[in-house]
């Protein structure tokens, strides 16, 4: 039912879908065909300069292919990395008025998605799977009162952990954050890379405002999220290979992981 009624919803939303469509492509290849022509190669039917071995035979090398890749929460990601391989999806239900959110995906074990993965739009981290079905599966959103991420300041490495505040779609809190930390309003927050959900440093929002709370060693950061849920249509599944030796000797001396969602 909730595919069908997108269905519908997308008949009378495409010229607005496409115009979303062309913005993300038009940002995607502006990363993929920068507009400075410098380094650029040549194309895969030209050869490079010819070179010489020590008996001065000529040699020639055909310059190795690079895999595509994709700018998603403004981090390049190989589309067939098989580190990160990644799933695309289309949102066919969306929840943004709850304190614990979900959104439902119209892929599923059949395309390799199983619980436990995360989620990220061209805009940033979206949230980790739940459930999953033979052709879909339920996302535990970003907006949810049990989701944190494992997070740092890109601008100089700070660690902290993104939760959502329970009010505001736009906006999470940056916990964690000595006080002892120099912040500047704007600075971009991206995901750390402490577990193997995300890749390092996928966007997640920039910093809004900050106090200091007279009776706490931690900043209150309020984080501006780069995803707008309330417009999100497709996003990718990054399906990480498990780190089974790591999780394994973190089980065994108690270790709980920053970023994991809370029991």
């Amino acid at each position: 039912m909730l595919e069908r009624r997108t269905q519908i919803t997308d008949y009378f939303h495409l010229a607005e879908m496409n115009q979303q469509a062309a913005v993300e492509n038009a940002s995607l290849r502006q990363q993929l065909y920068p507009p400075d022509t410098i380094g650029r190669e040549a194309d895969s039917v030209a050869l490079p300069p010819a070179r010489t071995d020590s008996l001065k035979r000529i040699r020639y090398q055909r310059p190795a292919a690079k895999p595509d890749t994709l700018l998603l929460g403004q981090q390049l990601i190989a589309a067939r990395d098989p580190s990160y391989p990644l799933i695309p999806a289309r949102v066919i239900n969306n929840m943004l008025r709850n304190v614990d959110n979900y959104l439902t995906l119209n892929v599923g074990s059949v395309n390799g998605v199983r619980p436990g993965l995360g989620v990220i739009a061209a805009g940033g981290v979206v949230g980790r799977v739940k459930v999953v079905s033979e052709h879909y599966a339920t996302v535990t959103s970003l907006l949810h009162s049990k989701t944190s991420i494992a997070s740092k300041i890109k601008r100089d490495g700070t660690f902290g952990t993104i939760r959502w505040l329970g009010d505001d779609p736009t906006h999470a809190l940056l916990d964690n954050v000595l006080r002892e930390t120099r912040l500047v309003k704007g600075d971009t927050v991206v995901t750390s890379g402490y577990n193997a959900v995300f890749p390092e440093g996928v966007f997640v929002g920039t910093i809004d405002s900050f106090v200091k709370e007279p009776d706490k060693n931690f900043w209150t950061v309020r984080v501006k999220l780069g995803v707008n849920f309330a417009n999100l249509t497709y996003v990718y599944v990054v399906t990480a290979k498990p780190k089974v030796e790591r999780d394994t000797v973190e089980a065994r001396s108690g270790v709980k992981l920053e970023g994991a969602p809370r029991p």
